[in-house]
């Protein structure tokens, strides 16, 4: 029982993560492969390096991810920070508990120098959380082998 309830758990995570393909027009695996072709490596790498040093990121990824998502769409909101005269969405108490942002930060870093102004904030919050259930998986399935 208990195993059925994580593996729920996980194909659960996988759908939030990977989204689902719709058509000819859906989202694309490939978005940045001319514009900036060294965004996914890069978002990879970054991601497994964090992950094998604190694997409960992984989780946060992942809710970062939904936060991000939840109300009016996936639009990197969830990264802003607050100014003088406006609270940001990460200053919210649903939000306080978030993790993750420093990750995300460095991933934005390496994309802005590599090719600045590319790959949108979303985007870098969506990969990454793909990635964290990437590498949960793999665990996984070495686990239960």
């Amino acid at each position: 029982m208990a195993m059925a309830n994580f593996l729920a758990l996980f194909l659960l995570m996988e759908l939030i993560a990977g989204g689902y393909r719709d058509g000819a027009n859906g989202l694309s695996m490939n978005y940045y492969v001319f514009s900036c072709p060294f965004a996914e490596p890069i978002v990879r790498n970054t991601v497994t390096s964090a992950l094998q040093s604190d694997p409960t990121l992984a989780a946060g990824l992942v809710r970062m991810h939904f936060h991000d998502c939840w109300i009016q769409g996936c639009d990197g909101s969830v990264l802003l920070d607050s100014t003088k005269n406006n609270t940001a969405e990460k200053e919210s108490p649903g939000n306080l508990s978030v993790r993750g942002f420093e990750l995300i930060d460095d991933v934005n870093g390496q994309l802005e120098n590599q090719c600045p102004g590319v790959v949108s904030c979303a985007d870098i919050v969506a990969m990454a959380a793909r990635e964290a259930v990437a590498w949960v998986t793999n665990l996984l399935v070495i686990w239960i082998n």
